[in-house]
């Protein structure tokens, strides 16, 4: 099993379509419309995560998140909200959240934050991957093909690590896009996804024409098969 989740959401629309889209790309989840079920879920299924909504039918999510952390300092808990204040993330925060998804968001981001999430805490004893004659040090930011160095920018870089982290996992051009969003508002235009993949394939693959580690998923997007 990838990871057991705990999904605490009173809208059911938005409960349906979260829970879905982590039961897709592989994870446990239980989803839960009040905070007395969540809590009756916290003591049966031990998750290793919650994402909890703030506003909640049976008291404040807030509450809540401090005295499950409390309980449970390994577990990682991701708010759902739409309060987007400053004052609302500190205090968010100060109750022992680890990160924070404001409403409305794309279902694409919050599988890669869960994503991101397991794949550290996953690979958190292996730094070093490798595949095929490809080797990636995540800690150092350094690949190497066979006993030469690659050489790679920012994004390719990027681009690499998303897909390293999610071995034979399909990733759509969007869920590529989102992951490449960077904090100074630098976006890659869609149409340039296939440039990246082609620049990146050229320096890892040994027949970018015929590759053999990041193939093409016809009209769904890109898998790294090791």
């Amino acid at each position: 099993m990838e990871g057991v989740i705990l999904l605490l959401e009173d809208e059911e629309s938005v409960n349906r379509g979260v829970s879905f889209a982590l039961e897709r790309a592989g994870y446990q989840v239980y989803a839960c419309g009040s905070i007395c079920e969540a809590q009756r879920a916290l003591e049966t299924y031990r998750p290793q995560m919650l994402i909890c909504d703030l506003t909640l039918p049976d008291g404040n999510g807030l509450d809540f998140i401090e005295k499950v952390r409390k309980a449970r300092s390994d577990l990682y808990i991701l708010c759902l909200t739409a309060l987007d204040s400053e004052t609302d993330y500190v205090r968010g925060y100060g109750a022992g959240a680890d990160d924070y998804v404001a409403k409305p968001f794309s279902l694409s981001v919050l599988t890669l934050k869960v994503q991101a999430y397991f794949g550290r805490n996953g690979k958190a004893e292996k730094s070093v991957l490798s595949f095929g004659k490809i080797r990636v040090s995540v800690n150092e930011m350094r690949a190497w093909k066979q006993d030469s160095e690659l050489l790679f920018t920012k994004t390719e870089w990027r681009l690499l690590l998303l897909f390293v982290q999610n071995p034979n996992r399909i990733l759509s051009k969007s869920q590529i896009l989102e992951a490449l969003f960077d904090a100074e508002g630098d976006f890659v235009e869609e149409n340039t996804v296939a440039v990246m993949i082609r620049r990146l394939r050229e320096k890892i693959e040994d027949d970018p024409a015929r590759p053999q580690y990041i193939k093409n998923v016809r009209g769904i997007g890109y898998v790294l098969r090791i």
